[in-house]
């Protein structure tokens, strides 16, 4: 299979997959998200970086928003939505934090493949993401490596969150982009 055609069968993946989300789940998040204070994101290697893209639309649209770890994070309390991003679930890090936004009354949104998993089950609201995890291998639901499936259908499922906060409160791009770093 040539390049093009990797990339052909990359997107029928994702299509499939974010197929699958349940949308009422999905509505749950974005009026978790509209009711919070402040919004917190999480997530570890490329789940991490996917919740930086988050962030980054999320104070684009107006959001008073958070990667949990950096230096200029507050401290989240309980009018606030901590939303992690794990495949499998299980990573000790997020699933400590997530016991700890949970302690404090925190709504706590687990985005993940394991909805029964450790972090899941913390979870007032799950969302899953039916991809490949990580050690499945050839488990006939990607031809990509580990968790590739995984990531960027959680991408898509944020930004398909921003695009349905954003249609809620009657915002465009035009504002968004009043919002974006003018530093450079």
């Amino acid at each position: 299979m040539n390049t093009t055609g990797y990339a052909d069968e990359i997107l029928a993946e994702l299509k499939r997959t974010i197929n699958l989300i349940d949308s009422e789940e999905a509505e749950k998040l974005v009026e978790g998200i509209s009711r919070a204070k402040k919004v917190f994101v999480a997530g570890g290697g490329r789940s991490g970086f996917m919740a930086k893209a988050f962030v980054m639309r999320m104070m684009h649209v107006g959001l008073d928003s958070y990667i949990v770890g950096e230096t200029v994070t507050p401290n989240l309390e309980p009018d606030d939505i901590f939303i992690v991003g794990s495949g499998s679930g299980e990573t000790q890090s997020l699933a400590a934090m997530t016991q700890k936004a949970k302690s404090i009354g925190a709504t706590v949104v687990a985005v993940t493949i394991n909805p029964d998993s450790t972090i899941g089950k913390l979870a007032d609201i799950k969302i899953e993401i039916p991809a490949q995890a990580k050690g499945e291998g050839n488990s006939g639901k990607s031809i990509q490596p580990m968790g590739s499936l995984f990531e960027q259908s959680l991408l898509l499922f944020y930004d398909a969150v921003i695009l349905k906060f954003m249609d809620k409160k009657g915002l465009n791009s035009e504002v968004m982009y009043g919002r974006h770093a003018n530093l450079e």
